[in-house]
């Protein structure tokens, strides 16, 4: 199926949007060929503030109305508690949200940005998205991560090139609680790599360290900026180690 054909059949369509690229490319398709849009942002203790600006900035750029939701993700226990289907609850949580408000605003459809290069095996949440009906465009049509980052390229998005995200959850191992503060210091760790000019990265927790993944073309900054990351990690971390392997996108 085309993208053109499925919004033929989805004319009112309500966006989750993360300021990603899939989700970005999604919602510019959904402006394109859809009747009436809406984007809709979740935020929570588990997104960071720059994913709030980027999802602002993007919508703003293709003028599509966004509206925020404020949610307390740790209120759900089986959230809080972080289990192995942590994700799952996350996700039910999240689209539970969007999927009321959608549903006050006279939208038909709720999408999401799942695209035909994610693996289902390896995304729990995506089961929550079935459950609920939320409709994935970019995988029923065939675009990969690939075509959907060459199509953001050629309509000049600015997060064309923005590395894969995953919520601040992750950073935190299954079966450890999550609190507030952890995910505040993760928050402010990786803002602090990003200040340092890292881009693909992540900081993660591991019994009171970090423990840095980079991708491969990060590796060289890394032995340019070791002192000023260790100097500035440890104002969170007891402290800091590297997985010598090259992280891949989540």
């Amino acid at each position: 199926m085309e993208i053109k054909e499925f919004f033929n059949d989805h004319k009112s369509a309500a966006v989750a949007f993360s300021g990603g690229v899939d989700s970005a490319v999604l919602l510019m398709l959904a402006k394109k060929h859809a009747e009436k849009v809406k984007a809709y942002f979740v935020k929570s203790q588990f997104q960071p503030a720059f994913e709030l600006e980027d999802a602002k900035e993007i919508a703003a750029l293709l003028d599509v109305e966004l509206e925020v939701i404020f949610l307390d993700a740790l209120s759900d226990e089986l959230v809080a508690g972080n289990p192995p289907d942590r994700c799952y609850h996350c996700k039910k949580h999240i689209f539970d949200a969007i999927c009321g408000k959608a549903k006050k605003g006279g939208f038909s459809f709720v999408l999401d940005g799942t695209n035909a290069s994610d693996d289902a095996a390896d995304r729990p949440g995506m089961k929550a998205l079935f459950e609920l009906g939320v409709l994935s465009p970019l995988r029923e049509c065939n675009l990969t991560k690939e075509k959907i980052r060459r199509i953001a390229a050629e309509a000049k998005l600015p997060v064309a090139d923005k590395p894969s995200y995953a919520c601040l959850a992750t950073r935190i191992p299954s079966g450890e609680r999550l609190t507030a503060e952890k995910l505040s210091i993760t928050e402010r760790a990786e803002d602090e790599m990003r200040r340092l000019g890292f881009r693909n990265f992540r900081v993660r927790s591991r019994n009171g360290g970090a423990k840095l993944e980079l991708g491969a073309a990060e590796f060289e900054r890394l032995f340019e900026k070791r002192r000023e990351i260790l100097e500035r990690l440890s104002e969170y971390y007891d402290g800091v180690t590297l997985d010598l392997k090259e992280r891949r996108d989540e």
